[in-house]
């Protein structure tokens, strides 16, 4: 197996798009401070509902593809488990955003900012904010994880320690998502996200020439690991399923992709943008997949799982080396800005202006947002020293907004029997449920949380809300 050689050279490359993303952000920001007070709530969090397709395209896809995509998600499984559990990790945003198409019109009818907005039309005041504290806990769990993945980056220029190159990573993402709102997310997201997906596809046929072919990856991987090219890449039925749910339960009630939609400037627009975002992962994912299994015939265990798309860019040339780094810093960041501005969001509408100042002018809001997001960055720099590895931060955080918010948000949009009793006992138990049995018993058991957590949630929101149906006069 061969050792990870940094390559210096190519950090120009990552720097020099890093600087365009800055220089995106501080014009929104100098944008931002002309809008009218009245405007900047709108104009802040749903960019005054104006995004235009390849906008609505690029925003979506970019926060589907984050550092989860790259550092863990699909790029761990192959990396772990072989060529088809990576490729397979296309299964969820297939899914997830059909759902969304289908569900589009009534997202947009609602109007809402946050998706706490919506459970208070249903489930009340109260079940509100109990969605604000879990949606913000897991979108800055969701935001730690982006920051490791620019550190991967940065180690394979410059031989810096991962640990110091992540905290440099928690400065750029917390800068941008101060800048300028959803605009300045929009815009940066639109600009990388077609990076994403061109740098990738560029770069496997350097890195196929660099490594001797497919047929040689094949042949290795035969010799060395003959399980990593069967299906299920040695794992069980319940283990491969349980990689792929909680991405697909976290998306369809994600808030991201709702304020998206009501962002788009029409129904029209908020469809293509799913349809096109869809069409991205169906290019992404198994590209991500050939290049992590690649590292892994390379490299073996000489790099992280969480480094083998990254460690890959290493052995092209120093310009394609440099754009595929590039887009890997791409998918970090936009994800990693769009999930704090998204918490932001709850911080500032469900629980500031709810709870903490109800009087607040649009200023007051502005600057909770802002704060929220310094502070909120910081934290989810400290919350990622205590998971592992990528991979078990990113089920942690999509597993908690899965069973903690999905059934009652999808029982909002969808069923009309669910009542205020009901929703908020499905948050609890979703939400109680995944911290317990994530701190106790999974290493016990070996069962993934969402096979518990997640019925659970949904089973409670059915049966409470049967038995507490409004009686018939």
């Amino acid at each position: 197996m061969h050792t990870l050689v940094h390559q210096p050279a190519m950090l120009a490359i990552v720097v020099a798009y890093l600087a365009i993303l800055l220089l995106v952000g501080l014009h929104f920001y100098n944008k931002q401070k002309s809008v009218a007070a009245k405007e900047s709530g709108a104009d802040f969090f749903l960019a005054g509902r104006s995004l235009g397709k390849i906008v609505a395209v690029g925003t979506m896809l970019a926060t589907f593809t984050g550092n989860g995509t790259i550092s863990g998600g699909g790029n761990s499984l192959a990396f772990n488990y072989g060529l088809w559990s990576g490729i397979f990790f296309v299964v969820p945003p297939i899914l997830s955003f059909s759902f969304l198409y289908f569900a589009a019109p009534k997202i947009r009818a609602g109007g809402h900012t946050t998706v706490a907005e919506m459970i208070e039309d249903r489930f009340g005041s109260n079940a509100r904010f109990f969605a604000g504290i879990i949606i913000a806990l897991a979108m800055v769990s969701i935001v730690s994880y982006q920051y490791r993945g620019l550190g991967f980056i940065l180690n394979a220029t410059t031989g810096i320690s991962v640990e110091t190159c992540t905290a440099i990573c928690c400065a750029v993402v917390v800068a941008l998502a101060f800048s300028g709102g959803l605009r300045t997310v929009a815009a940066t997201d639109a600009l990388s996200a077609f990076l994403m997906v061109g740098g990738l596809v560029i770069g496997i046929p350097f890195l196929l020439n660099a490594i001797g072919g497919w047929s040689w990856v094949i042949e290795n991987a035969a010799v060395n690991d003959p399980k990593s090219l069967t299906f299920f890449g040695g794992q069980t039925l319940i283990g491969w399923a349980g990689g792929y749910l909680p991405l697909f339960f976290l998306t369809i009630g994600d808030q991201n992709y709702y304020q998206r939609i009501n962002a788009a400037k029409d129904l029209k627009t908020a469809r293509a943008g799913l349809l096109g975002s869809m069409a991205g992962c169906c290019i992404i994912m198994p590209v991500v997949a050939i290049y992590a299994f690649c590292a892994k015939q390379w490299f073996g265990g000489n790099i992280r799982a969480g480094q083998a798309l990254i460690s890959t860019a290493t052995l092209m040339p120093t310009i394609i080396g440099g754009v595929v780094l590039s887009a890997a810093a791409a998918f970090t960041i936009t994800t990693g800005d769009s999930y704090l501005l998204s918490g932001a969001s709850n911080f500032t509408i469900d629980i500031y202006r709810t709870r903490i100042n109800p009087k607040a002018t649009p200023a007051d809001e502005m600057r909770a947002s802002r704060w929220f997001i310094l502070i909120a960055g910081v934290l989810a720099y400290v919350i990622l020293q205590f998971f592992p590895s990528v991979l078990a931060i990113q089920y942690w955080s999509y597993t908690i907004y899965a069973a903690g918010m999905t059934p009652a948000v999808v029982g909002a949009l969808l069923w009309n029997k669910c009542t205020k009793p009901g929703g908020v006992a499905s948050m609890f138990v979703g939400t109680a449920l995944t911290i317990a049995w994530e701190a106790t018993l999974y290493k016990a058991t070996g069962l993934q949380t969402i096979y518990v957590a997640l019925p659970a949630s949904f089973i409670v929101l059915v049966l409470v809300s049967l038995c507490t149906q409004p009686k018939k006069s």
